[in-house]
């Protein structure tokens, strides 16, 4: 169960926008809280769960690509410990698969398939870390989506 204030607010503004359909409430919480963390100084958990969700609600692939890059970024500096410390009952080499899918996604739309087809392949390099859960199966069946599609440009 998590713990942390900031992931449950953070939590709260991706209900707003996958659950609730309201992408713009979502990124002017996410916005505030970006400020109250002190952006990408703040604590790197905090930095890396809000840049993933924030760039999920971004209508412009360029800062979509930016906010996915900062959680990457971030999530280089998290420890096992310091996840779980926040409750997170998943270890650092699990949020890799779902970043390195989104940097594959945004490289994609831009045209940049090279690039789309590293995040790809170092997004299943990592899916070992992932269990056989619904947040796994996610994952997982964004990584074929995304495969599907780079085959076929």
């Amino acid at each position: 169960m998590i713990t942390d204030a900031t992931l449950a607010r953070i939590n709260q503004g991706v209900q707003l926008h996958h659950h609730q359909g309201q992408p713009a409430a979502a990124r002017d919480l996410f916005a505030q809280i970006w400020d109250e963390i002190g952006g990408e100084q703040g604590d790197p958990l905090h930095v890396c769960v809000l840049a993933h969700a924030m760039a999920d609600v971004q209508d412009d692939v360029h800062q979509e690509l930016l906010w996915d890059q900062r959680a990457l970024a971030a999530a280089d500096l998290l420890t096992d410990d310091r996840v779980a410390q926040a409750g997170v009952a998943m270890p650092v080499a699990g949020l890799y698969p779902s970043l390195h899918l989104n940097l594959g996604e945004c490289y994609r739309k831009l045209g940049d398939l090279d690039r789309a087809r590293e995040c790809l392949e170092r997004a299943r390099a990592g899916i070992g870390a992932l269990g056989d859960d619904d947040y796994g199966k996610l994952i997982k069946g964004g990584l074929d989506r995304l495969a599907e599609q780079l085959s076929s440009e």
